[in-house]
């Protein structure tokens, strides 16, 4: 089965960024530099952002009292993104192709919480949405690495890359949470994101998620792509839990002529 979905940029973030070689810093990087290098990172994944597949692994928990599982699911799918440029406004189609067929039945399951998205929260950085976003910087060592810590606020009012969906409506998700960023290359690593509670009109209490980033080489073509390995999203209504976990693997680039052949009917 496939499952395909369609975003304007605006409520999309971005899956591919390229590992560009950038000035040598100093050894104290200004806000300015750390943010300027990652909006070119973050930027540089639209030229490559079709050229890739990958096979994704979703699992979909809902928890009870004391955050035990009651209901589990695991899916497989070949996973797509592709990227359109019509009249001057960009598009993203999501693109889900289930690998294999459930076991029990031959109808898909409603499934626990649907959670796209996610792993592409870094175009929080990119220069269309990083005006929306008040920053600060603090330095903290991750995985045995000097990092730069970027805590991010949303401003009141201001665009989102992310949106909840519900009953059929979307909600742009006002967020906050931190980036773990090479400062010498705007490579993001990890990123952590959250909302507060102005959302419980609708009956979202909370919402947490945590992106890691690992670096991709590919035969073809020389470089380095850090792309999403594992994205993990938790939210919480008045009455419900739920946890999904979504793992990528596989990643696969093919060319634009391939991309078009298999667009055909």
């Amino acid at each position: 089965m496939k499952n395909t979905r369609r975003f304007r940029l605006p409520t999309i973030a971005a899956l591919l960024v390229a590992c560009i070689t950038c000035p040598a810093a100093r050894a104290a990087d200004s806000l300015e530099q750390v943010l300027d290098r990652t909006a070119k990172q973050v930027s540089a994944f639209l030229e490559v952002f079709s050229d890739v597949n990958c096979t994704e692994r979703v699992q979909q928990e809902q928890l009870g009292d004391h955050d035990q599982v009651t209901e589990r699911r695991e899916t497989t799918f070949d996973y797509l993104v592709l990227l359109s440029n019509a009249g001057g406004e960009l598009n993203l189609v999501e693109s889900r192709v289930a690998a294999e067929k459930g076991k029990d039945s031959p109808k898909e399951a409603a499934p626990l919480l649907v959670s796209n998205g996610f792993s592409m929260l870094l175009l929080v950085f990119h220069p269309y949405y990083s005006g929306s976003f008040q920053f600060s910087l603090a330095a903290e060592t991750a995985s045995g690495s000097q990092l730069a810590a970027v805590h991010f606020q949303q401003l009141p009012g201001g665009r989102s890359p992310a949106a909840l969906s519900v009953r059929g409506r979307e909600y742009p998700l006002a967020l906050s949470g931190t980036a773990w960023i090479e400062p010498r290359t705007g490579v993001i690593r990890k990123m952590t994101a959250r909302i507060g509670t102005e959302m419980e009109d609708i009956g979202l209490r909370a919402l947490r998620s945590e992106v890691e980033y690992s670096a991709v080489s590919f035969q073809s073509v020389p470089g380095t792509y850090w792309l999403p390995s594992s994205a993990t999203v938790e939210v919480e209504s008045r009455h419900q839990h739920w946890r999904n976990r979504h793992v990528f693997s596989a990643y696969k680039r093919f060319s634009v002529n391939t991309r078009e052949q298999m667009s055909q009917p």
